[in-house]
């Protein structure tokens, strides 16, 4: 997150990995059309929804939880079928990125939270969140780098911060409330004369800087896969 709030996720695919296979071999030994093999096929179709379950319960538990602790979540809109192609594919598949995401979004609309997606070609890891340089590709297994600027980042921190900045420009180009609109002057300050001292009055949708973090506008986000 750009707080640099790491969560990881189980892998409950590959923590069940052994008995699966099991029965995938036990499953391949029974005769076709058996009963036996009608028994097997159950247990494997069982074992495969308890992952599923198990997987979704904790995707509903952390969704909620960044949802309800935010005011804005923008996560980046990446290709997950392009990254399931490589050697990435069960640990995507593990993930359960698109139905995280999808989970954060209807959950945003529920509670009256601002949600948004970053185009998957913004270049948020290479982005350097301090200088705004952008730097060549790395590899996958490059998870820290110095820009030139002399700042210091971790891959995934990096990215999130730069997610959450484009996501919050993107919302204030598209119309979002930027500043407060002017507020009418009290009648008892209707006849004051143009060359006195003005007061400086609270309006009410400032946001308070705490800090050095907007609170009123305190938002996160997931960082890209990779």
């Amino acid at each position: 997150m750009s707080d640099g709030t790491k969560v990881a996720a189980p892998k409950f695919l590959r923590r069940v990995a052994r008995k699966l296979r099991r029965l995938q071999q036990a499953l391949s030994r029974k005769q076709k059309g058996s009963a036996n093999r009608r028994k097997a096929v159950k247990k494997v179709a069982r074992a495969h929804v308890r992952v599923a379950d198990t997987r979704r319960d904790w995707q509903h538990k952390v969704s909620t939880q960044i949802i309800r602790e935010n005011q804005a979540v923008y996560v980046e809109d990446l290709c997950v079928t392009g990254l399931g192609r490589p050697r990435l594919a069960k640990s995507v598949h593990d993930a359960g990125w698109a139905t995280f995401t999808a989970m954060l979004e209807y959950k945003a609309a529920r509670y009256g939270r601002t949600f948004g997606r970053v185009d998957r070609f913004f270049p948020s890891t290479r982005m350097c969140s301090d200088c705004g340089r952008i730097n060549e590709k790395m590899a996958l297994n490059v998870r820290s780098w110095d820009c030139p600027c002399g700042a210091a980042h971790d891959r995934d921190v990096n990215a999130a911060r730069n997610v959450r900045a484009a996501g919050q420009a993107d919302l204030n180009a598209r119309g979002a409330y930027v500043r407060p609109a002017s507020v009418p002057a009290a009648r008892r300050e209707a006849g004051t004369h143009p060359d006195a001292a003005r007061s400086t009055h609270s309006v009410e949708g400032i946001s308070v800087l705490q800090a050095g973090e907007d609170v009123n506008t305190r938002s996160t986000c997931w960082p890209r896969s990779g």
